[in-house]
């Protein structure tokens, strides 16, 4: 039988990117014969963090992009390819706020992995216990610091990889974080990747696997590779882990870059249950 505490779950509003959706799901445009140079399709995808209010405490998951990422924190190469925007409501502070919550309040952070769209605000828990994969916490940290060109940091950003926390503990299997929530292990984006299984008692099991699987296309079945991989064979395996899981629990998977499934969702001060 499942634990089942009681807790909220709160999805944070963290503003938007845009980019080619071939990121997304890859070969998405694709030229032929009769036209040869087809225009990209250029779309929105949500950012988000989840926190959760535990019995054990404050957890938050992913930080969402820095308030200052079009402002020079994030290198022009990035600004570019994933230009970001965002209202003052959506900066993580203030999206916190919405539930009573400061930074302070939180003294567990999981991230899913070290890219610029889920790490960007983990100055803000420099107190904190910080769980991040280990294989992915190490990749980043070598490509930002063997070169000091930002173009060869791919998705991650020199600032980000260089905040101290109290403790960054180094996950590598699946385990359980606290009892209702589990740590799942989903490479495949990146060499490491930490997906969330959540258990509540009132709205079931809630599977966030984050870049795992970006939207319901990638999802199908049958699942579409994004345009994005380090392991294309571990991110199909990712993907069919997630299904079995989804399967067997009956669980909602929550995609981590999909706008029309972003616009279903209850955003805080609502909740889950």
């Amino acid at each position: 039988m499942l634990k089942t505490p009681n807790m909220r779950v709160y999805i944070l509003d963290n503003g938007w990117l845009e980019c080619d959706q071939n990121w997304m799901v890859a070969m998405s445009t694709l030229g032929t014969k009769d036209n040869p140079t087809p225009s990209a399709n250029w779309i929105k995808i949500p950012v988000y963090a989840v926190l959760i209010d535990h019995p054990e405490g404050k957890i938050l998951y992913d930080t969402g992009c820095h308030p200052n990422a079009m402002n020079g924190y994030w290198p022009d190469g990035l600004q570019r390819v994933f230009p970001y925007y965002h209202d003052e409501s959506q900066t993580l502070i203030n999206q916190l706020a919405l539930v009573d919550t400061k930074p302070e309040d939180i003294n567990t952070v999981v991230l899913s992995h070290m890219h610029l769209d889920h790490a960007g605000n983990i100055g803000l828990f420099q107190h904190a216990d910080v769980y991040v994969p280990k294989m992915d916490f190490e990749f980043g940290q070598t490509l930002v610091h063997l070169s000091s060109n930002p173009n060869d940091h791919g998705a991650y950003v020199k600032a980000d990889m260089d905040v101290y926390a109290k403790k960054y503990h180094l996950v590598w299997k699946d385990q359980e974080l606290v009892e209702g929530i589990t740590m799942l292990m989903l490479p495949g984006h990146t060499p490491g990747l930490i997906g969330l299984v959540v258990n509540l008692k009132n709205e079931g099991t809630l599977i966030f696997p984050q870049d795992a699987i970006y939207t319901q296309i990638n999802y199908g079945p049958p699942a579409k590779a994004s345009g994005l991989l380090y392991d294309s064979l571990a991110f199909f395996s990712s993907i069919e882990k997630v299904r079995e899981l989804a399967k067997k629990h009956k669980g909602k998977v929550m995609f981590s870059h999909d706008m029309d499934f972003f616009q279903t969702l209850k955003l805080a001060p609502e909740y889950y249950d």
